[in-house]
């Protein structure tokens, strides 16, 4: 493989993907029969919650094709560059290689421009992506992700979702996405403060997604036997840093502890209740 050359005024400038084009190592699905469908491994569930030192991003790690499990271990949330990641839910091979282009794209955006890509501008970027895999996704290999990042220029965390057009909307306080979607973010809308801390807020996204779990099947709830949890990360003014998958575990059992008393209590109400009777 040789590296383009190109004279001044033909200059793709700090586009990565304009690279790619111009070079016709852009990737195409025009050639992909449409009379036929390919049963690839999809991806669910993600949710991203805003709290007061930036955002937290979290997904299960269970991959299905059809109703089988294609994956146990699927890595849902990825670093996108120092301050920002993203959450991938949809096909499962196209989203990784968006993820892989996007993080290419910031990086060479950096090192032409000596500058990091605003967040705004990054979000921007992954929007022009998800709209030019439109062609991918009307034959099934859709692809829907979450952005979220800490904005060193505002002082905040900030997200963003999508919709399969490329469509860019940034959301005040939470986000999910996947087949999981409703439940978790459900779980989240009721649980959600303004002043939860970063304990709170892990708790709060583990909380959802075991909730989607229990009623999604595409979803993966945490498996003890095998040592597979989440993957959460948190995003801050210090950058993008994954939370230890040991404090992940801790989390969930103490998750689990709650919810036996709870159930253990209610139980106990009604055997109560139907004895006064």
């Amino acid at each position: 493989m040789t590296l383009p050359f190109y004279r001044a005024h033909e200059d793709p400038g700090p586009s990565f993907t304009e690279v790619l084009r111009r070079s016709g190592r852009a990737q195409s699905w025009d050639d992909l029969p449409r009379d036929s469908r390919i049963e690839a491994p999809h991806g669910t569930t993600v949710v991203a919650i805003r709290y007061a030192d930036g955002v937290v991003m979290a997904g299960d790690r269970r991959a299905t094709s059809g109703n089988l499990i294609a994956h146990r271990t699927m890595e849902k949330v990825f670093p996108a560059d120092r301050h920002s990641g993203v959450a991938i839910a949809g096909a499962a091979g196209p989203a990784v290689e968006m993820v892989k282009l996007f993080q290419l794209q910031l990086e060479h955006y950096e090192k032409v421009e000596n500058a990091e890509l605003s967040l705004e501008g990054k979000a921007n970027q992954l929007a022009q992506m998800v709209r030019s895999h439109l062609p991918a996704a009307m034959q099934g290999f859709v692809v829907v992700p979450l952005f979220a990042g800490y904005d060193t220029r505002r002082g905040r965390g900030r997200l963003f979702e999508y919709d399969v057009t490329g469509g860019r909307y940034e959301e005040q306080d939470f986000a999910a996405t996947g087949s999981g979607s409703l439940h978790a973010g459900t779980v989240v809308k009721i649980g959600f403060r303004r002043d939860l801390d970063r304990a709170d807020t892990l708790d709060l996204a583990i909380n959802a997604l075991f909730q989607a779990a229990d009623e999604d099947s595409a979803t993966g709830g945490p498996d003890p036997v095998r040592g597979i949890y989440p993957l959460i990360a948190t995003i801050t003014a210090a950058g993008f840093e994954r939370v230890p998958d040991d404090e992940v575990a801790e989390r969930f059992r103490a998750l689990v502890d709650r919810l036996a008393v709870t159930a253990s209590t209610t139980t106990a109400k009604t055997v109560s209740g139907g004895d006064a009777r």
